[in-house]
């Protein structure tokens, strides 16, 4: 990771960690970087946060004062970005959004040519220019200043490319989505409503300070009783930039991004479509998941936490869907990046095509308990390999066997060691937990 940019772009408070200033000269550099051989085109989208106007206009001003043309999306998904940008031969695309995180905080993702999320070494140029390290660009003068242009007609088009993936009519299916006042609040409806569900929407009313408060997949409590309560078949609940999808069916049991894989893995095993019979997850992914893929005769394929390491090794591989429990899925046949309404689709087409409930899909996986605490320690890597804690996490390792799991490893972002069991019981997640801790302990390596 580097100064500024991490594993999902230039994320901060607004005005305080992530500034206009920053957003001008990310503009800058994009435009002149894109625009040293032929007239830059790059697309902006941005989600419903305040502070996502001031960054849009910010981040215009600096590509068209280096001679790109932006062409602005106005509210839209990151997918929607991805997808615009690797379809119609833009340069890149940028998206203002800080994702599931408060409304005060806002983010800038840049997204490559492939619509996938841009390549470390440009994003290193970015942050050097940033700090005026690498030299002043310049300015584009008469004719070579570039241009805003409205492009609306772009999220229009991503809306009828989402449209046009379903096979089945969703004709009388009650759907519940969580708009979490975020982006899908201008999407998702027409999308469903176009393919004969009974679309009902809660939190689809933006006002700039409300995206992901008390609503969306980070609280997914606030769907699974609106299910419930209206007798609803299935829901979905979006993050603010609508790239995850957390699914409620029925009953109001949550369906998060294992159960989700394992859904539409199954499904496009059967239908033939499952490249290299292979399913990419991360290490955080239940075991659940990987007893009830093993039991399908389904491979698969762990990567470090993040989705931009899954869309890696999906990319590599040519696998077909990938993805994290926080609902960040790829289905790589019809996107590059997660996107939370075509996971929807996805799942949709899985209940419809095998006239069956979510539920009944999802109640084939059994999830085992787990236990995550986080411990405070001066130092990661000295807590991570001292010798008496890794003779600790060993003997757990031995004691679980195939029944069972022990993950420990490095916060990316915070002083502090994750400590993970999966196993049969709680109790027992629990007692493998707190011995490790307590070797920890013992060993002066935690810090209040």
């Amino acid at each position: 990771m580097g100064k500024y940019f991490g594993t999902d772009g230039f994320r901060g408070e607004a005005n305080v960690v992530l500034t206009v200033e920053h957003a001008f000269k990310v503009g800058r550099y994009l435009g002149w970087y894109y625009g040293q051989e032929h007239k830059a085109r790059i697309v902006i989208g941005k989600d419903t946060r305040r502070s996502s106007y001031m960054f849009e206009y910010a981040l215009a001003a600096g590509l068209t004062a280096s001679g790109a043309d932006a062409y602005l999306l106005h509210v839209t998904t990151t997918p929607s970005v991805s997808y615009v940008v690797r379809t119609e031969d833009f340069d890149c695309g940028i998206m203002i959004s800080a994702s599931h995180n408060p409304y005060y905080d806002n983010g800038i993702k840049v997204i490559n040519s492939k619509g996938q999320k841009l390549e470390a070494e440009v994003e290193a140029k970015v942050e050097a220019y940033i700090d005026g390290e690498s030299g002043e660009i310049p300015l584009a003068k008469k004719e070579a200043i570039g241009r805003t242009v409205d492009y609306a007609a772009g999220r229009n088009r991503y809306i009828g490319h989402l449209i046009s993936l379903a096979t089945r009519s969703f004709k009388e299916v009650k759907v519940g989505l969580d708009c979490s006042n975020g982006s899908s609040s201008s999407i998702a409806k027409s999308v469903f409503d176009a393919l004969g569900a009974k679309t009902y929407v809660i939190n689809n009313e933006p006002d700039g300070t409300n995206i992901n408060k008390n609503c969306g997949s980070t609280h997914i409590e606030v769907l699974q009783k609106y299910v419930v309560d209206n007798g609803l078949d299935v829901g979905f609940a979006y993050d603010g930039d609508a790239d995850r999808c957390i699914a409620v069916d029925h009953r109001g049991n949550i369906i998060d991004g294992d159960k989700i894989m394992y859904v539409c893995g199954k499904f496009l095993k059967e239908q033939g479509k499952l490249k290299g019979n292979t399913v990419v997850t991360t290490i955080m992914s239940n075991m659940g998941l990987y007893k009830a893929l093993e039991r399908e005769g389904i491979s698969y394929e762990q990567t470090a936490v993040g989705d931009k390491y899954v869309a890696e090794n999906m990319m590599e591989n040519g696998y077909s869907i990938g993805g994290e429990q926080s609902g960040h899925i790829i289905f790589s046949r019809y996107a590059a990046t997660g996107d939370g309404i075509l996971t929807s689709l996805m799942i949709m087409e899985a209940c419809v095509e095998k006239k069956a409930t979510l539920c009944d899909l999802a109640k084939e996986m059994q999830v085992y308990p787990q236990i995550l605490r986080n411990v405070r320690v001066a130092d990661k890597k000295t807590a991570r390999e001292n010798q008496k804690v890794v003779e600790a996490v060993e003997a757990a390792a031995r004691a679980l066997g195939t029944e069972g799991r022990i993950l420990v490893r490095e916060s990316g972002t915070e002083p502090l060691i994750r400590v993970m069991v999966e196993a049969g019981t709680e109790d027992i997640c629990a007692e493998h937990v707190d011995n490790v801790i307590r070797v920890m302990e013992s060993e002066g390596l935690i810090v209040e």
